[in-house]
């Protein structure tokens, strides 16, 4: 089965899909037609609100909005561009993470609660205490700790930080270097910060050994994790080589091993994805520019189903 569009009314990317109260809902980042130039450090992307979405029926349906969550005017300490975000649910509450720049150009985590899945949230008057980059990842595993993935390159400014600090040059290795890596933290118990330093997310090859600059599968951004049985499944976008790729641990940590492409380039610069069961049934969100002209920063959201052969790897489009 081929994805399919599932939001033609407006243009939106990033989406991040759960279930809540036994509805499927999705949280993405909201694309407008800004006034500045296409550039390297993402610039062109100026996205200003949320929306939340729900989905009925992911095989035929069409989305409904269900409205404006969160706005850039809401967040006190806002300066510019709000990327992705994810949501979670802890003890009958939701916690939305999302990222944005500070009024000095940096990108931070910010959280933003709610009674509600469908909001509006409430943002938290400054940003997560040692947050950095961009793309957070929610996953409460099933002891009820919820773990924070996060990371982007180039215009995500991970390539500033090491050892979570900001550092005077950047770090972009080449070649024969270890790639750069993304970070996961576990939040606090009350979701509005985290409860440790982050830490560096391993993605191993298909030779068990850390994944090098060169390889086409290396990590660029657009983190996800979620778990089948006892498998954690980390997935991302290579960024520069435009793929979603997969890998396998055994706890949220990781080390995670690579396992294969499950997206090949799309129309559009960017590639980012969630994948969320849905009444017994697997799905991989994503988005392409197709149906505005190819225009990068006006994407627009597609679902297609997955499934898993008896070794666990996923199959798309079956």
């Amino acid at each position: 089965m081929e994805p399919r569009y599932i939001f033609p009314h407006d243009f939106m990317a990033d989406p991040a899909a759960h279930v809540f109260n036994d509805k499927l809902y999705i949280y993405p980042s909201h694309d407008r037609e800004g006034s500045v130039s296409e550039n390297d450090n993402g610039d062109h992307f100026d996205m200003k609100d949320y929306h939340c979405l729900s989905l009925d029926d992911p095989d035929n349906g069409l989305c409904h909005d269900e409205g404006l969550i969160l706005s850039v005017d809401d967040i006190p300490w806002a300066g510019r561009q709000l990327w992705d975000s994810d949501v979670v649910e802890k003890g009958g509450r939701y916690y939305l993470v999302f990222c944005l720049k500070d009024r000095n150009d940096i990108f931070h985590l910010g959280v933003a609660t709610s009674n509600t899945p469908t909001g509006p949230f409430k943002p938290e008057p400054d940003p997560i205490r040692g947050s950095y980059s961009i793309d957070p990842c929610l996953f409460k595993d099933n002891d009820g700790e919820v773990y924070c993935y996060f990371g982007g390159i180039w215009g995500g400014q991970l390539q500033w930080y090491k050892d979570n600090r900001l550092i005077e040059f950047p770090i972009l290795p080449k070649g024969t270097e270890k790639a750069l890596q993304p970070r996961v933290a576990r939040m606090s118990d009350d979701m509005l910060q985290f409860a440790e330093e982050p830490r560096p997310v391993v993605i191993l090859d298909e030779s068990h050994l850390p994944m090098l600059a060169e390889d086409p599968h290396h990590f660029f951004e657009a983190s996800w994790l979620h778990k089948r049985g006892d498998k954690y499944y980390f997935s991302y976008s290579t960024g520069d080589t435009h793929l979603i790729c997969y890998a396998i641990g055994d706890n949220p940590y990781g080390p995670f091993t690579f396992q294969g492409v499950l997206l090949k380039p799309v129309v559009g610069w960017t590639s980012h994805h969630s994948i969320c069961e849905y009444k017994g049934r697997w799905y991989l969100f994503h988005h392409d520019s197709v149906p505005s002209g190819g225009k990068t920063w006006l994407r627009s959201l597609k679902v297609v189903p997955i499934d898993y052969d008896e070794e666990g790897r996923i199959v798309v489009g079956n």
